[in-house]
């Protein structure tokens, strides 16, 4: 193995790779040198390439209000940034200089998409383990949705949102949920809400699949209106949604899932069942399953399972209700 596949072995974001595929990666990545107070680029420019740190120090920053600098991340060997000018091609959102005397790699977009088109699967694992860079980045980050904003909308949205409701994907809250766990931050009471539309498979097989999509489009905004600025709202799949609700108790909790019961019940659809038939009216409700965390678990695990049994709990009181998982009997 060479030099410099041999040390991307080490590096974290590449450890799924096979000998073979580092080797290959090894080829498209250039060595480059930066001298301490060096800068590798500025926020605005146009990016087309990532760098990894093979050695010294890069640190990210961005000028404040008051005309001086906030150091956002400091890059050690092994660190990758970058990345997102490669996966979109967005102007960078911050400007990164060298610390100390560094070796950088850089990886180049058109080689980084070559790569991929020749080594699907080692790229598929290159991805998500970029996914899970990210999002790591998003939740250290003091300014949480202003960060992810300045990555650009539609990187954004492929690395993790849901497509049809424009909510964060089942990956990006379970990731962002298991490092507030795993020890990036302090992790102070924190709720979590379940959601589950109630007969939508009914709604959806009597007014086609359309029909269905409408509804989580229009329940999806409602979710995006009604929750705060850093509560984590994410469509798990179908029907279902959930809501992180970081430093939340019990209380404001339950407040909040009552109020998307009622927002829920209030809307109206209008649909046909058929092909020239007059317009019907639907509604939908919800059911909504709530656990707190130290109360009702220690662990994110532990904390999930118990948000679903509150939400079985919501189904079995005859749905459109909220139940807290301290109130489930068994």
């Amino acid at each position: 193995m060479n030099s410099i596949a041999d040390f991307l072995a080490h590096v974290p974001i590449f450890s799924g790779l096979e000998h073979g595929e580092l080797e290959a990666l090894a080829v498209f990545l250039e060595p480059r040198r930066y001298a301490a107070g060096s800068i590798v680029f500025s926020e605005g420019e146009k990016g087309a390439e990532m760098f990894v740190v093979r050695s010294g120090e890069i640190e990210s920053y961005m000028p404040t209000s008051g005309g001086k600098q906030r150091i956002l991340t400091v890059f050690k060997s092994g660190g990758l940034f970058g990345e997102m000018a490669i996966v979109e091609g967005e102007p960078r959102s911050a400007s990164c200089r060298a610390k100390a005397d560094s070796e950088l790699l850089a990886f180049q977009a058109i080689d980084f998409y070559r790569f991929i088109w020749e080594h699907p699967l080692a790229g598929s694992r290159l991805l998500k383990k970029m996914t899970s860079v990210m999002v790591g980045r998003l939740i250290r980050a003091s300014g949480f949705l202003l960060d992810m904003a300045t990555w650009g909308e539609t990187a954004r949205r492929r690395a993790i949102t849901d497509d049809l409701s424009g909510l964060f994907n089942r990956r990006f809250l379970e990731e962002a949920s298991r490092l507030r766990f795993g020890g990036v931050g302090a992790v102070r009471s924190s709720s979590l809400l379940f959601l589950d539309l109630d007969n939508f498979h009914a709604l959806n097989e009597r007014y086609g699949s359309e029909a269905g999509d409408a509804i989580i489009v229009l329940v999806s905004a409602m979710i995006r209106r009604v929750v705060r600025e850093n509560d984590i709202a994410a469509r798990l799949s179908g029907d279902e949604f959930a809501i992180l609700l970081p430093g939340t108790g019990r209380a404001d909790a339950l407040a909040l899932a009552e109020t998307l019961r009622a927002e829920t019940a209030a809307l109206a659809f209008e649909f046909r069942s058929v092909a020239d038939s007059p317009d019907e009216s639907a509604r939908v409700t919800v059911s909504i399953g709530e656990a707190t965390y130290p109360e009702d678990a220690s662990t994110q695990a532990a904390l999930f399972e118990a948000a679903d049994r509150a939400l079985f709990g919501a189904k079995k009181t005859g749905r459109n209700s909220v139940c807290a998982f301290n109130e489930v009997k068994g």
